[in-house]
């Protein structure tokens, strides 16, 4: 046995991290918001959604904080800060901070302090047309992270650049 092997700990907690959030977003994406928007009653689409969403929004920011320390911790274990030089090759590293910014950024700001402002003065005026709103954007933020995930399996083994 060769003893403690931190290498493996963080890509393994790397993608535990990123399997819980991404698959969290892909549920809430498929799943939750169609449902939510096949409600009759167009005030009670968002008050579900808010309601269950906002269970998920503290796991998706342990989630998130997770793969962007382990995320950290590798590239500095790798020393392959070199990569973010070479985005043709390394494309999908620079995927990964571009994803992990973006939700990072709507978890922990825009969230709570401007989107859940916005969204309850917009859903007075239009419920079916922000529920819409919030499901493009949630559709958006899966596929770029989806993307992302699949260039970097492939990338960190070996394949698939462009």
């Amino acid at each position: 046995m060769s003893g403690f092997n931190d290498f493996a700990i963080a890509r393994a907690l790397h993608v535990f991290a990123v399997l819980i959030w991404i698959g969290g977003v892909a549920f809430v994406t498929l799943v939750l918001l169609p449902a939510c928007r096949a409600l009759s009653e167009p005030a009670g689409q968002l008050d579900l959604f808010e309601r269950l969403e906002h269970r998920f929004a503290a796991i998706a920011r342990w989630t998130v904080l997770l793969a962007g320390a382990s995320g950290l911790w590798l590239t500095w274990r790798l020393d392959a800060w070199s990569r973010f030089a070479e985005p043709a090759t390394w494309w999908w590293m620079h995927g990964m901070v571009i994803v992990w910014s973006l939700f990072a950024v709507m978890l922990f700001i825009l969230e709570p302090f401007v989107l859940q402002k916005l969204f309850q003065a917009q859903a007075r005026k239009d419920p079916l047309g922000t529920m819409a709103r919030i499901q493009r954007v949630h559709v958006v933020l899966l596929t770029a992270s989806l993307v992302v995930v699949l260039g970097a399996v492939a990338g960190s083994h070996g394949g698939w650049y462009f």
